[in-house]
């Protein structure tokens, strides 16, 4: 029996509790490793006699010189300060770079990731043995690591570095067992910056577009007034008038979307600002009192936000000229609040009140009232009028 067999029989016998058919399949495999080509390091640990304990019975070191080990490990406990060997398999799967370095900050150990990425920064001989502050990513030193970790010994400390054009993530976690370790792992996270980048830059044209219509909306109402003072109509002055009330309340939309990151606008945001243009293009209704309630933050997309934007103004709009008499005080209430996914609305008046039945049920405002909330809302109308005042109700799935 060759030396090496010898040697594995003897440690299993002494310190497990192994049969001889186990014994034999073990030196038969330590046989194996013997005559292959592999030239990498190369272990056998089998349980010893002692509770949650393993023992190294068998290693094939490296015959090229990069061996982990510096020497023989047979009959050592199966530690992992012993077994570099499997840390590095292990290390060497992952995509991020993974350096450990010792007490004195000197590299104890690297994966291939490793090698790839320092080559990538420029670094032409192995860094193998380089000391931490020669390769330090994020211009931190060890003594500097040394401080974090006895400030706070059990957080892992994570920044992001730019070097070049590329961004890394740099993670240092504190291993302390039988030696004290730094781990450092680094992951590049170029793509996800440029894509973060990416995202930014078409948010802010977006927000850039939303702005440019809000200011040519604005323009439009402008003319609009212009050509209302310019008539001698007061008819055609009321149907201008009308016409500057919804424009300001589309611009309004684009206004509070030109404000957001997200193209997602708080619906009372949309009705306040909405009420505050019915109020400046209605001048003359000033003991009309208009109150904005909302249970809660709704946030609605673009299209919806502009869609009742339109509605909101149509309402408040006809409840002012129609619900009123001149010199009359008056009440409007603007009310949303959501269950579940179901938005509901309520803007209702205390004026006189209106026959639904007649024609002015099919006036141009109601009408455009009808049409959104069926067709780009999707939702349910409901319109309820009496002596004491008129509710328009309508529902809709967020």
């Amino acid at each position: 029996m060759n030396d090496f067999k010898e040697e594995i029989a003897y440690l299993c016998k002494r310190r497990t509790g192994l049969s001889d058919a186990d014994i034999v399949r073990i030196t038969e495999m330590a046989e194996s490793f013997e005559m292959s080509a592999e030239q990498d390091d190369g272990f056998i640990d089998v349980l010893s006699c002692v509770e949650n304990e393993a023992i190294v019975v068998y290693p094939n070191r490296s015959d090229t010189g990069n061996s982990l080990y510096e020497r023989s490990i047979v009959s050592e406990s199966a530690l992992r300060e012993n077994e570099y060997g499997v840390l590095h398999s292990i290390i060497d799967q992952l995509e991020d770079a993974v350096l450990i370095f010792d007490k004195d900050g000197f590299v104890k150990l690297k994966n291939l990731k490793a090698d790839v990425y320092y080559r990538r920064l420029g670094y032409l001989e192995d860094i193998q043995e380089l000391h931490y502050d020669h390769l330090s990513l994020d211009q931190t030193t060890f003594s500097g690591v040394m401080k974090e970790y006895y400030s706070s010994p059990s957080s892992p400390i994570a920044k992001v570095v730019k070097i070049a054009s590329c961004y890394y993530q740099v993670k240092r976690i504190f291993i302390v067992e039988r030696d004290f370790l730094v781990c450092v792992i680094i992951h590049d996270v170029t793509e996800i910056k440029e894509k973060e980048a990416q995202i930014i830059s078409n948010s802010a044209a977006i927000r850039e577009i939303h702005h440019r219509v809000k200011n040519n909306l604005q323009t439009v109402a402008s003319l609009l007034r212009i050509q209302g003072r310019q008539s001698e109509n007061l008819e055609v002055k009321r149907y201008l008038n009308d016409s500057v009330s919804r424009v300001l309340a589309i611009a309004t939309t684009h206004e509070l979307l030109s404000k957001e990151i997200e193209s997602h606008v708080d619906l009372l945001d949309i009705l306040q600002l909405v009420s505050a243009n019915i109020q400046r293009c209605f001048v003359d209704y000033k003991n009309i009192h208009i109150e904005i309630t909302a249970e809660q933050s709704i946030y609605l997309d673009s299209d919806r936000s502009a869609a009742i934007a339109l509605i909101v103004n149509e309402l408040l709009q006809n409840s002012c000229e129609h619900a009123f008499e001149d010199g009359m005080d008056g009440m409007i209430t603007v009310n949303a609040q959501m269950e579940g996914d179901l938005v509901t609305m309520k803007v209702a008046d205390n004026g006189n009140g209106f026959s639904t039945s007649d024609g002015s049920y099919k006036s141009l405002g109601l009408s455009i009232v009808h049409s959104y909330v069926k067709d780009k809302l999707k939702g349910k109308l409901v319109i309820t009028s009496s002596g004491d005042g008129t509710t328009v109700a309508f529902a809709f799935k967020k």
